[in-house]
């Protein structure tokens, strides 16, 4: 007990940075739960070979790539077939509106009508026919839920108009 008692900073370092670390894996973007979790494991690593050595500060190290080794596997598996693939943030079917930009061909999505499914602040997604576009609104900034009309194209960004209640669409 006395061994935990007197190594008590130091394991918690170790813990709470391991867990800002998986937690980061799940979280989108690197932000301060994972600058943090590094910083702690840092200061627990260093905690380590200052009370016991060379040795024991390299095993803890070890574990310490481990882990992230682990959660970094773990954040690619979920974004790729994970919830997270399944999330509004991950990037999917822009690359469709980019092909239309590129090729000349007429905008497939043109006077379609569509659902934001990310807040458009003017720019976010929205979804057709179950798939998941890039889009951007000179308006207002519309919500998630809108329906909406695609009225043309900017770049990658198909240009979009809210549908207006009780108004037939133009």
């Amino acid at each position: 007990m006395d061994l935990i008692a007197s190594n008590l900073l130091l394991i918690l370092c170790f813990v709470v940075g391991t867990g800002l670390i998986i937690a980061e894996a799940f979280i989108p973007g690197f932000g301060v739960a994972g600058v943090s979790g590094l910083i702690l494991e840092i200061v627990a690593i260093l905690m380590t070979g200052s009370r016991f050595g060379t040795g024991p500060a390299l095993i803890a190290l070890f574990a310490v790539l481990l882990v992230v080794g682990v959660t970094v596997f773990l954040s690619y598996k979920s974004a790729v077939n994970g919830r997270l693939s399944k999330s509004p943030l991950v990037l999917r079917s822009r690359e469709r509106a980019s092909a239309a930009a590129a090729g000349g061909k007429e905008n497939p999505w043109l006077n379609r009508e569509g659902t934001v499914v990310t807040p458009l602040r003017p720019a976010g997604f929205i979804e057709i026919d179950g798939e998941r576009l890039s889009a951007s609104s000179f308006g207002p900034f519309l919500e998630k839920g809108t329906r909406v009309r695609v009225v043309g194209q900017e770049g990658d960004h198909l240009t979009i108009r809210p549908l207006e209640e009780g108004k037939a669409p133009v």
